[in-house]
């Protein structure tokens, strides 16, 4: 379906059914080496509107898997908070300009929510 028409079919379910339809938001992942990488990645998202609001949390402890060896760092996560039709576009700027040759990005359907949390992304992200 047209994202456009997906956004509407989306609002109208939810004026008339005072419910929300599963799956029109995601929740994205991203780790990142330090904060400021974080921010720069995340600030730009948001300027180009493709998110509702991110998250960075402080460093975390990170074991993962590299050229055949376990490795052990701290990192940055950022939660970010997006309609799922955005998620392409997200990855796509992440993937070319984050440090990492690969980058983390996973995404996460929204299943059930504050309505007016989800109404409040709605407004915050445009349509397609």
């Amino acid at each position: 379906m047209y994202p456009g028409l997906w956004s509407i079919g989306v609002q109208l379910h939810s004026a008339f059914t005072g419910s929300y339809a599963p799956g029109h938001h995601s929740l994205l992942l991203i780790n990142s080496p330090n904060e400021l990488a974080a921010k720069d990645i995340g600030r730009v998202i948001m300027e180009r509107r493709l998110a509702a609001s991110i998250n960075i949390l402080a460093r975390t402890s990170t074991m993962y898997y590299w050229k055949g060896e376990i490795q052990d760092a701290s990192e940055v996560l950022m939660l970010v908070k997006t309609k799922t039709s955005r998620i392409q576009q997200v990855m796509d700027f992440v993937r070319s300009v984050h440090p990492y040759a690969n980058p983390e990005v996973l995404s996460f359907l929204v299943e059930d929510g504050s309505l007016a949390y989800m109404k409040w992304m709605d407004e915050a992200i445009p349509d397609d």
